[in-house]
């Protein structure tokens, strides 16, 4: 991580001290960890599902779940990626 402030940091010299998309984007990230818990994340997920929902049809859903479905059955590196991502959101 310290590779990518030192990065941070001489991107920030050379535009003025102005911080970049990025950088923000990160710090926002960082501060709002620290400020809420598993349940905020639990609600703003359900909130956006639900929205998706409303804002898609069935259609949709089968067209992003052929995608997936064809990308984890190509590569059996992919399953396992997979389940060790799932396994560390959950943990979080």
């Amino acid at each position: 991580m310290a590779n990518s402030n030192n990065n941070s940091n001489n991107n920030n010299s050379n535009n003025g001290n102005k911080m970049s998309y990025e950088e923000a984007g990160r710090k926002g990230g960082e501060q709002t960890a620290k400020n809420h818990d598993k349940e905020f994340y639990q609600e703003i997920g359900e909130k956006g599902g639900e929205a998706t929902s409303d804002n898609h049809d069935k259609k949709f859903y089968q067209e992003i779940g052929a995608k997936g479905g064809s990308q984890s059955s190509n590569s059996s590196n992919s399953n396992s990626g997979n389940s060790n991502n799932s396994n560390n959101s959950n943990n979080n």
